[in-house]
């Protein structure tokens, strides 16, 4: 499975370090391992979860501007776990509100070692962290007006919203709240994997 992934990582620009390599491809084999029992992911193959999960995760990495970012409906830690082994010097804050996925994010952070990760069971909008975050993330809201409409309180005055999406919706633009704005849609690749992959960065309007 690490040759695997050292294949996958080879298509893109990333640089990624031996022990990344190991705590990525940990990672998923823990995946796997809970979700005969935790159903976390509908992906069954781990093979596929390199692709669909974690190539699909850690190509955002070079997008990231800050030190503070939370991972909201994080479910397994998509993308908080696999961007947090790609970034070692930046902290992350998962946030789901079942305690079967908090559970398995915190084996995997005690496992593999990671140190740079907080798991909070919460509802997103129950959630009132101390400081704001420079970025919230998420990959698994139905569309963005939810997610910045929810996680509004997140981010601070200068943060944005990274919303990981397939096809870029344009309709979605349309739906959004008056005071948060479009800011920068980028296309990307993700080797192997069908279908389009987007990152669009959403702010509030001044």
């Amino acid at each position: 499975m690490k040759q695997r992934l050292a294949q996958l990582i080879a298509q893109t620009d990333l640089e990624v370090t031996d022990q990344q390599v190991e705590q990525l491809v940990g990672y998923v084999a823990l995946l796997h391992k809970w979700n005969k029992a935790y159903n976390l992911t509908s992906v069954r193959d781990p093979q596929d979860m390199l692709v669909k999960h974690i190539m699909d995760s850690i190509v955002v990495s070079t997008h990231l501007d800050g030190e503070r970012f939370i991972d909201v409906g994080t479910g397994p830690g998509l993308p908080g776990i696999p961007l947090a082994i790609m970034n070692p010097d930046k902290d992350f804050t998962l946030l789901d509100s079942l305690g079967k996925r908090i559970r398995f994010i915190r084996q995997v952070i005690h496992e593999l070692g990671i140190e740079n990760v907080t798991p909070v069971q919460s509802r997103v909008e129950e959630f009132q962290p101390e400081a704001g975050f420079d970025a919230v993330l998420s990959r698994a809201f139905a569309s963005m007006n939810d997610m910045v409409s929810w996680c509004h309180h997140l981010p601070h005055s200068e943060g944005c919203f990274m919303a990981l999406k397939g096809q870029f919706n344009q309709q979605e633009v349309v739906e959004l709240p008056e005071w948060c704005s479009v800011t920068e849609v980028k296309s990307l690749q993700v080797p192997e994997l069908e279908g389009e992959r987007h990152l669009v960065i959403l702010t509030a309007k001044d």
